[in-house]
Formats: C-alpha cells, sequence, structure tokens
C-alpha cells in the first residue's frame, strides 16, 4: 500500500483559455507565494481569468493573478492580492518558451493552478490567439457534438 501524494486537485481554472486561445503546449511551473497565500490558495479563493505571464532577466513571471487575502492571516498577508508572482521552472523550458512565446501570435496563458505533492503548481500554455470566425466554428461543432449525444440518449431510452 503505497501512499499516493500527488491528488491533483483543481484550485483554479481558467476556462476562457481554450475559447480565445489555441493551446498548443502546456509547462508545469511551481509558485512563490507566502504562507498565508497558500492557505487562501487552498480554500479556493482565487481567480486566473486575467492572468498573464512574461519572461524577464531569464525569470517567468505571472501578472493580475487574484489570491484573496486569508481572513485568519497575520502581518504576513500581501497587501496586494494581484501582485507579481515568480513563477519556477528549469532555465531550458524558459529558454524554450521565449523562443516560442517570441513568434507572431503566440502568448504563455495560464491554464490552472492545482496541488500535486503538496505544492502548489500552475499549469502554462503555450497559446496562439483565435480568430472570430474561429470561436465560432469551435461553438458550432460543441453544439452539433452535443445534439448529436442527445439523441443518442433519446434513443437508449426507446430501446428500453
Amino acid at each position: 500500500m503505497g501512499k499516493n501524494n500527488s491528488d491533483g486537485k483543481v484550485l483554479a481554472q481558467n476556462k476562457k483559455a481554450s475559447h480565445d486561445y489555441f493551446i498548443e503546449e502546456t509547462y508545469e511551473a511551481g509558485m512563490v507565494l507566502t504562507g498565508t497565500e497558500i492557505k487562501s490558495l487552498r480554500n479556493g479563493r482565487s481567480n486566473i481569468g486575467d492572468a498573464f505571464a512574461t519572461i524577464r532577466n531569464g525569470e517567468i513571471q505571472i501578472h493580475n493573478m487574484h489570491i484573496s487575502p486569508f481572513e485568519q492571516g497575520n502581518r504576513s498577508n500581501p497587501i496586494d492580492p494581484t501582485r507579481t508572482r515568480k513563477l519556477l521552472m528549469h532555465k531550458a523550458q524558459i529558454r524554450k518558451l521565449i523562443g516560442l512565446s517570441k513568434q507572431e501570435g503566440y502568448t504563455i496563458v495560464p491554464l490552472k493552478i492545482y496541488i500535486r505533492n503538496g505544492y502548489a503548481k500552475l499549469l502554462l500554455g503555450l497559446g496562439r490567439g483565435k480568430k472570430q470566425y474561429d470561436k465560432r466554428d469551435t461553438a458550432a461543432k460543441r453544439d452539433a457534438q452535443r445534439d448529436i449525444q442527445r439523441a443518442l440518449r433519446e434513443k437508449q431510452k426507446i430501446a428500453r
């Protein structure tokens, strides 16, 4: 009976990312957080809907990620809930991201925050922006798939 540390509990998810971008590659990054930030994060009090990542001086940082202050927090509670936070990745991965994100139309998008082996992780995606007609095409495919599933369920109910 082995101990399973990787629970992978999703704490926050960016649902707009798959609507606005074609996600081509994903990368896992650790986050530099304070003690009260991780407690607030574990309580599910975070939002990455408006967040974006940048690379400066060989370091990757996330901006506009909102982590609400912890209610029972002490003076180490950060004053600014949307402060810039440093992300932890291997240098080779950062160099690869620098090269890929410099291409026209590519950006680094945070997809979700989760807990793995007791550490908070951020899943980053290399995204290429969708045009308006791509978004309509995706919505039409999703609606068609939903109609097919509905018809199959109805057929199964009749067969019983």
